[in-house]
């Protein structure tokens, strides 16, 4: 943002013009906007996952579901899997049925994880099944900073979209009677979002997920090449 003001004064300046009030407090309010889209410095695919739980609601005969999110900061590529605990189990069963695979089946991986302090996710290396994951994997960990939406609303927008595009017309339509069954639902929504969804992300640039992050794969290499 400080880029653009400069450039914007640099500019006014040249023209014999000055930099308004209104200006300012427009470039400001899009800063402000971003963070609270969870906007985040991510460089190619895989240089920062993001990973929440969602809390879907109540199906009769089977209890209080939640939804184990991961999305990819650059790409926004995303993973989802239904769940009737939020335990370190299941936070941990996300990834290793569905994210480094995938990344691994496009020759690529990833470098970190960002999660809030939920105790599925945070508690002592030596014996907590999430924590033991990310180190056997070499996967990099940070937590949250607390009321700061730059971070934790990474998933956030995501939970937004998937609630309003698919659980809100997906109850609408018709009665799930096991978790099976609507998670069998809940993946053709996320193969749509992921591939003919087009999204206007940061890096998307009005591409789907899947097109962004295989159009990073050059980027993935050439940064994380240069450290191996």
């Amino acid at each position: 943002m400080k880029q653009r003001l400069r450039a914007m004064e640099k500019k006014s300046s040249g023209e014999g013009l000055g930099v308004t009030e209104v200006q300012v407090q427009a470039l400001e309010s899009k800063k402000q906007d971003g963070e609270a889209c969870g906007e985040i410095e991510s460089h190619h695919p895989g240089y920062l996952g993001s990973q929440d739980t969602f809390c879907v609601g109540t199906i009769k005969g089977v209890g209080r579901i939640y939804q184990q999110t991961f999305a990819d900061t650059y790409s926004k590529w995303a993973a989802a899997k239904l769940c009737t605990t939020r335990t370190p189990i299941t936070g941990t069963d996300l990834l290793n049925d569905r994210v480094p695979p995938f990344f691994a089946s496009r020759e690529m991986g990833i470098l970190r994880i960002l999660t809030d302090r939920g105790a599925e996710y945070c508690g002592k290396l030596e014996t907590h099944d999430y924590q033991l994951y990310l180190g056997v994997n070499g996967i990099a960990y940070t937590i949250t900073k607390t009321r700061h939406p730059q971070t934790s609303g990474i998933c956030e927008r995501f939970h937004k979209t998937i609630l309003q595009e698919f659980y809100q017309v997906a109850f609408r339509r018709k009665l799930h009677h096991s978790l099976e069954e609507l998670q069998a639902d809940l993946d053709a929504w996320m193969e749509h979002y992921n591939s003919k969804r087009t999204h206007q992300g940061k890096m998307c640039f009005g591409r789907t997920p899947m097109q962004t992050f295989l159009d990073g794969k050059k980027l993935w290499e050439e940064k994380v090449g240069q450290l191996n």
